[in-house]
């Protein structure tokens, strides 16, 4: 029997302390944080006191900032690396409207995660940072915009992109898109996401 949803109180009450943990463990100040991540320290601050929920793409650039994943962020731990992941083991996490599960082992160089990407969500966001992206349509159909040239995908269908490429991620159908996704998980202090504008919130 799969797990229900972590309740978005939940979610924060375990995510605020950790951002501020494993941000002083990155010795880093708030003010050089939030510069990395693209933020102002005002709303990292409000993240980390859990005044905010942050999306999935702040806890990407955060989980790089600070040489760390998204699942140490979240506050998940395992015992040992196992390179076997169960599908009863997959937690689903919300953040950013989008919903994902962790697909791969945790500390390793590339994280994996299987994305639920409901239509209207984050589709204004152009995402901007180092590394590389794979993903993988496992149903409904993807705009995939990629500097100036808009790929429309449907199941089956893949992309493998530098991240340094401008791109927009949106679904076109009104249940939303299921996605495998792929990133590298860089160990740099410097490496950042940038984001644009996301309705209802200022940095």
């Amino acid at each position: 029997m799969s797990s229900p949803e972590p309740e978005p109180a939940d979610a924060l009450t375990v995510v605020a302390p950790q951002l501020r943990a494993l941000r002083r463990r990155a010795s880093l100040t708030l003010e050089a944080a939030a510069r990395a991540a693209g933020l102002s320290p005002a709303h990292l601050s409000r993240l980390e006191t859990g005044q905010r929920q942050p999306s999935l793409p702040m806890l990407l650039a955060l989980a790089r900032i600070y040489g760390t994943t998204v699942s140490e962020l979240l506050g998940e731990t395992v015992a040992e690396r196992d390179a076997v992941v169960r599908a009863a083991d997959m937690e689903p996490t919300a953040a950013g409207g989008w919903t994902y599960w962790p697909a791969g082992a945790h500390g390793r160089g590339m994280q994996a995660l299987r994305v639920h990407v409901p239509q209207g969500s984050q589709g204004d966001i152009v995402r901007v940072h180092p590394g590389e992206e794979w993903l993988y349509v496992l149903g409904g159909r993807l705009r995939l915009r990629l500097g100036d040239t808009t790929h429309r995908l449907a199941p089956g269908d893949s992309a493998h992109f530098d991240s340094l490429t401008p791109h927009r991620i949106a679904a076109q159908d009104p249940d939303g898109v299921e996605l495998l996704f792929v990133h590298t998980l860089l160990q740099s202090p410097t490496a950042t996401l940038c984001l644009g504008p996301t309705p209802g919130e200022t940095s």
